[in-house]
């Protein structure tokens, strides 16, 4: 069965999709940590990051960094933090989560903005990626 996310990179499921490449796709978490959260995620189903082919997983990062700066841009933060935990579902995955304090990184600190505003983050962010 496919995972969540092969689910929203073949379009069955909604998403507010901030950046996309041949083989990436990043978009807001829809129960983030901060305004912002943003996943990136291979295009390939994979269940562990540390599975991913070394291209592969180097390639992810370099996704990542460049969905970051873009983040960055529009989010008014401390910094972006990145996170690998990919224990709720099985496809490999970068949480990018804009700081101000440590709790923001905890997981267990959420935030529920409206769909308004996530469409216009997404926008906003999309609209910077290069």
């Amino acid at each position: 069965m496919a995972s969540i996310f092969s689910r929203i990179i073949a379009r069955e499921l909604p998403a507010y999709i901030v950046a996309e490449d041949d083989h990436h796709i990043a978009f807001l978490d829809i129960n983030p940590n901060a305004l912002g959260h943003t996943l990136c995620v291979p295009k390939k189903e994979v269940d562990k990051l540390f599975d991913l082919d070394e291209d592969s997983y180097l390639n992810l990062m370099h996704f990542s960094h460049r969905v970051a700066t873009a983040l960055r841009q529009v989010v008014s933060c401390q910094r972006i933090g990145l996170s690998v935990i990919g224990l709720e579902v099985p496809h490999a995955h970068v949480h990018l989560i804009p700081l101000n304090e440590m709790a923001d990184a905890t997981f267990q600190k959420k935030i529920s903005p409206s769909a308004e505003d996530m469409k216009n983050l997404a926008e906003k962010i999309k609209s910077i990626f290069v």
